[in-house]
């Protein structure tokens, strides 16, 4: 597979880096947390190529993370904002701070810290089950397959066909879903 073809996959995961998963791009979506908003200032903060930060943001743009705003008319100049989607990147970008600050600090401590307005304290992000509150642990959760998964299996079943190996389940489900998603 090729990694033009990732978001091909019945995959969040892959779904997602189909995105989010090109050098720079996580960098230019904390820049906008930031209240980073015009090219320059991206390209200032960034160190990036004109070249390579407008592949990015045109690609942020069409997949609806990021949108392009007129702040000038002659001539006409655009900055860009995040939407809703972009917005929900959030607890995305916390975390794998977190992670960063956790695993590769060289015992420095962590660069920054975020304070939590409401209450006035530094806080770290916790990932929590919306059902009962707890933290979730990586022991403590398990994968189960969603409706289009289960569908591909069950008629790869009905077939009398062998079960293929995830990488494969993925590709074939993802085969399976453009074939009969619509029913």
């Amino acid at each position: 597979m090729k990694w033009e073809d990732i978001d091909q996959q019945v995959c969040s995961v892959a779904r997602a880096l189909s995105i989010l998963g090109e050098r720079w791009t996580l960098l230019i979506i904390r820049d906008a947390f930031r209240g980073t908003r015009r090219f320059d200032a991206f390209q200032r903060s960034l160190g990036v190529t004109r070249h390579r930060l407008s592949e990015r943001l045109r690609k942020l743009v069409e997949e609806g993370v990021l949108t392009r705003v007129a702040y000038m008319d002659r001539p006409v100049r655009y900055e860009y904002r995040l939407t809703r989607k972009g917005l929900a990147l959030y607890p995305v970008l916390m975390t794998l701070s977190q992670w960063g600050d956790d695993w590769l600090d060289d015992g420095n401590g962590p660069p920054e810290q975020y304070r939590h307005s409401r209450c006035g304290k530094i806080t770290r992000s916790v990932l929590s089950c919306d059902q009962c509150g707890e933290a979730l642990r990586p022991e403590e959760v398990s994968v189960q397959r969603g409706t289009i998964l289960t569908a591909y299996l069950e008629e790869l079943a009905e077939q009398g066909q062998n079960i293929p190996s995830d990488g494969e389940v993925a590709r074939g489900a993802a085969q399976f879903w453009r074939d009969n998603g619509s029913e």
